[in-house]
């Protein structure tokens, strides 16, 4: 029972995840417009999943604790190409993509790295 609990909760939340952001992506394509998004706050939202993604994987957390953020990833990575093209230049988003790709190998080169990272993250959440 207690095993069928704690996988209905794992699951919905996997669900309530992929459902997250597609209300707002429909929204901006619906108006043709990103006028509303901010990138700075996308890309802060953005470093703070990859950034506790990567510390999850590295300490080799179980799949099921971090799951849902590969789904959120990939939900703001759509947002921000959003937010480039209907600015005019999806070309822009570039860098942004390098970054994060490679900010994903960094922080994993050493330990400390990786803890750093992740307690900066938490510092500023409080």
């Amino acid at each position: 029972m207690e095993a069928a609990l704690l996988g209905l909760c794992n699951w919905s939340t996997l669900g309530v995840c992929a459902a997250l952001k597609l209300p707002q992506i429909s929204a901006v394509l619906a108006a043709r417009s990103a006028r509303g998004l901010s990138l700075p706050s996308l890309l802060l939202e953005l470093a703070g999943f990859l950034v506790f993604l990567r510390y999850q994987c590295y300490y080799g957390y179980p799949p099921l604790t971090y799951l849902e953020f590969p789904i959120l990833i990939a939900q703001d990575v759509i947002l921000l190409l959003c937010i480039f093209h209907f600015n005019g230049n999806v070309k822009q988003a570039t860098p942004y993509i390098a970054v994060l790709v490679s900010s994903w190998f960094v922080l994993a080169l050493q330990k400390w790295i990786v803890d750093l990272a992740m307690e900066n993250q938490a510092g500023r959440l409080q």
